[in-house]
C-alpha cells in the first residue's frame, strides 16, 4: 500500500480542470496554460470553462457574466439580515456563516455560491466598520463589482483589472488541501452547499489559505532593507515558516507569482514598496538557500497577492477573504467532477499503531 501522511504523490482523482507542473512551474487551467491567459480572459470566460461539461445552464462568457451579475443582485437581499452577526466575527469566519446559510437544494447553486462569497464579503467588511453595504450592479463584472461594492465607489479601470488577474490565477490550482476537501465532502453526495462550506473551513489554516496577510506582517517586522537578511536569517534558524516562500508542488518559480507581480506593477502605485518587496524577496531567497540546500524553496503565490491586496486597500484580515471568493468557482467545479464520478472517496490508514488490549 502506497503510504505518505501528507498523501504527496498519492493520485486521488482523474480531473480535466487543471494540472499543477510543479517540476515545471506550469499551471494548466482546463486545458490553458495560466500565462496565456491571465491579464487576456475574464474571470467570468475562466468559470464558463471550468464549468463546461458539469454546471446546467448556457455557460458561455456572455451568458455566465450576465447570470453571475444577475446573482448578485439577488443574494444581497438575503445576505443583509444575516450581517449584524455575520460582521460580529472575522471576515473568513462571516463567509463561513453565510455559506452555511444556503442550502444544498437551492436552485442555481454553482451562481448562488460564487455570488454569495464575493457580495458577502464586501457587505461584511463595510457592515464592521458601520459603513451601509452597497447593492451590486449588474452592469459590471465580478471583479469591478466586488471592488465597487468594497469600497462604495466606482473602481479604476487598472485596480478591476488587477483584481480580475489576481481572481482568475487563484481560481483553481489542482487536488490542494481545500479542494481535496470539497471533492472528498462531494463524493459522499452531502451536496454542492455543504461541499464548497468545508472547502472554506480547509482555505482557513495558515498552511493554505491563510499566508497571504502574515506576509504583510512580516514586511512592517522587517521595516528597512538593512534589516532583510539579519532578520529572515534568524526567522529561519528559530524553525519559522518564511510566509510567501515554498510550496508543497513547485519546485521552481510559482507561475502565479510572476503572474501577480505584474499586476501589483500595472497598478502603478507606491513603487517603493514594490522595490523593497524585492529586496525582501531576493534577501529571503538567498538565506533560504543557505540555510536549507536541499530544499527548494522559491517565491510563491502569497508574496505578491499581499503586495496588490493591500495596494488595493483591502484589509489584511479579510485576504483569505478575497482567495475564497476566487477559488470559490473552482471548489464548484471539482465538487461536480466529483459527483460526475459517483464514487465515494476513502482512504485507508497503512498501519494501526495504537495500543491493543489483553484480551480479559
Amino acid at each position: 500500500m502506497t503510504f505518505d501522511s501528507g498523501l504527496a504523490g498519492v493520485g486521488a482523482a482523474e480531473t480535466v480542470l487543471s494540472e499543477v507542473g510543479g517540476e515545471a512551474g506550469r499551471l494548466v487551467l482546463r486545458g490553458h496554460r495560466l500565462q496565456d491567459i491571465a491579464g487576456h480572459r475574464s474571470v467570468e470566460w475562466l468559470i464558463a470553462e471550468l464549468w463546461r461539461g458539469f454546471a446546467q445552464g448556457n455557460l458561455s462568457e456572455p451568458s455566465l457574466r450576465r447570470d453571475l451579475a444577475a446573482m448578485r443582485v439577488a443574494v444581497f437581499d438575503e445576505i443583509c439580515p444575516r450581517l449584524p452577526q455575520a460582521a460580529r466575527l472575522a471576515p473568513i469566519e462571516a463567509l463561513r456563516l453565510l455559506l452555511a446559510a444556503v442550502p444544498d437544494d437551492a436552485t442555481d447553486l454553482p451562481l448562488r455560491l460564487t455570488a454569495t462569497m464575493a457580495v458577502g464579503l464586501a457587505a461584511v467588511l463595510r457592515t464592521r466598520v458601520g459603513a451601509v453595504p452597497v447593492p451590486p450592479d449588474a452592469t459590471l463584472d465580478h471583479a469591478a463589482d466586488l471592488l465597487r461594492m468594497l469600497r462604495g465607489t466606482p473602481a479604476a479601470p487598472k485596480a478591476a483589472a488587477a483584481l480580475a488577474t489576481y481572481l482568475l490565477t487563484a481560481t483553481d490550482h489542482g487536488l490542494n488541501a481545500s479542494t481535496f476537501t470539497a471533492r472528498v465532502v462531494a463524493s459522499t453526495a452531502a451536496g454542492l452547499a455543504s461541499s464548497v462550506t468545508a472547502a472554506l473551513c480547509a482555505l482557513k489554516g495558515p498552511l493554505h489559505g491563510g499566508a497571504p496577510g502574515p506576509v504583510i506582517d512580516m514586511l512592517d517586522e522587517i521595516g528597512t532593507p538593512e534589516n532583510a537578511e539579519a532578520w529572515l536569517d534568524a526567522a529561519v534558524l528559530r524553525g519559522d515558516r518564511l510566509m510567501g516562500f515554498g510550496h508543497r508542488v513547485y519546485r521552481v518559480t510559482d507561475p502565479r507569482s510572476d503572474v501577480v507581480k505584474r499586476a501589483v506593477e500595472s497598478l502603478g502605485r507606491d513603487l517603493g514598496r514594490i522595490r523593497f518587496a524585492e529586496h525582501i524577496e531576493r534577501a529571503a531567497l538567498a538565506v533560504l538557500a543557505r540555510r536549507k540546500p536541499t530544499r527548494s524553496l522559491q517565491t510563491n503565490l502569497e508574496f505578491y497577492t499581499a503586495l496588490l491586496l493591500e495596494a488595493l486597500e483591502i484589509p489584511r484580515d479579510a485576504f483569505t477573504g478575497v482567495f475564497a471568493v476566487a477559488r470559490v468557482a473552482g471548489w464548484i467545479a471539482h465538487a461536480l467532477e466529483q459527483t460526475a464520478e459517483a464514487r465515494l472517496i476513502r482512504p485507508q490508514s497503512r498501519y494501526y499503531i495504537g495500543p491493543l488490549a489483553e484480551a480479559a
